[in-house]
């Protein structure tokens, strides 16, 4: 009787252990906003209610479990969730913000699935906005995208890649990823290669990025790398960022643009005064009258550590042969024709979970 006894006691320490070393987490963001948005369309204004402006709505699951000597295994499924009307974003996927899993240690990490495209991820990392709040199409359900609607980088995410990200390095930290187009017969169709390299210290954060986007059938690439960084002098954060950015096409419809923006983050309070002005150029002689601009101003103030408001109103205007700064173009929504002055105030809450 006392060896059973002792036995399972043995074995209940055993089993909380090994639960000791795995973990999940449930995690979310619920954002919602109110926004208006004149394009100068005759027939009116939109006014609308929208999810995921400041950070898209979201449901996430991530663990890891510790498999010893420094290695772990980790997973992340991450739903888009369009608050306003209760539907999943990403076109409707099951998990369509992340779903991965891989390896990491003092190698760093290596992950399998829907991620994340470098270039994306360091566009984030200097828009003073942080790809939100500005841009997009009110009424659209999600539609705040801020820089990342004028820094074309091969899209925010990549589905079927492989990534490396290697560990913190005095400061440097790395990213390479590849997206496997996955036509038979043809490896460059729908593929995806981008790298990223920043690094941070003090209040310094710089980086570069680089991706190569091949079209469905592999015939046409999008090209582009990013110059960018902060510097937070304390009273304000500066941020500043270029982007050179060119496809493989011909004639008047080939893309070569170069994208800059200037930024600024002020503490005030328990919040900040956001500003950013961007600027693209194009640089294609065949096509004219092919600029765009815009000026955004914003504030965001925390409630809590997991809730803020925010607001902000930008301007974008575009010369006669451009749409940018409206990130919506499916059937629902009128898309902002070219040559269109848009103007988006929006207030907002955003809580996390």
């Amino acid at each position: 009787m006392k060896k059973s006894l002792i036995a399972l006691s043995v074995l209940a320490a055993v089993a909380g252990t090994a639960q000791a070393q795995s973990s999940v987490t449930i995690y979310g963001v619920v954002d919602m906003a109110l926004q208006h948005q004149n394009t100068g369309d005759p027939a009116g204004s939109t006014l609308g209610l929208d999810s995921g402006i400041q950070s898209g709505s979201r449901l996430g699951f991530k663990g890891s479990e510790d498999l010893g000597g420094g290695l772990k295994a980790n997973f992340q499924l991450e739903m888009g969730i369009n608050a306003d009307t209760g539907s999943s974003a990403q076109g409707g996927r099951a998990f369509g913000r992340q779903a991965f899993v891989g390896l990491s240690g003092d190698f760093g990490a290596v992950n399998f699935g829907r991620q994340y495209t470098p270039a994306f991820i360091a566009i984030d990392s200097f828009d003073p906005f942080g790809t939100g709040i500005t841009s997009g199409t009110a009424g659209s359900g999600t539609s705040g995208l801020g820089a990342a609607a004028y820094f074309d980088h091969g899209g925010v995410r990549m589905n079927n890649s492989a990534t490396y990200s290697t560990a913190n390095l005095g400061g440097f930290t790395g990213t390479v990823a590849y997206g496997f187009g996955e036509v038979a017969g043809n490896t460059t169709a729908g593929r995806y290669i981008g790298f990223s390299g920043a690094y941070a210290a003090g209040p310094v954060f710089a980086e570069l990025a680089y991706s190569n986007a091949q079209n469905a059938n592999g015939s046409n690439a999008t090209k582009s790398y990013l110059l960018a960084g902060t510097y937070n002098f304390d009273v304000v954060t500066a941020h500043a960022g270029f982007s050179s950015i060119k496809d493989d096409g011909a004639g008047a419809a080939a893309l070569d643009r170069r994208v800059w923006l200037l930024g600024a983050t002020v503490p005030v309070g328990s919040g900040n005064i956001i500003a950013s002005y961007i600027r693209s150029t194009n640089q294609n002689s065949l096509l004219k009258a092919a600029n765009g601009t815009q000026l955004a101003l914003g504030y965001t103030y925390s409630l809590s550590k997991r809730t803020n408001l925010y607001t902000s109103v930008s301007r974008a205007t575009n010369d006669a042969n451009i749409n940018l700064g409206s990130a919506d173009s499916s059937a629902t929504f009128k898309p902002v024709p070219n040559g269109a002055t848009v103007r988006l105030v929006n207030v907002g809450i955003r809580h996390k979970f």
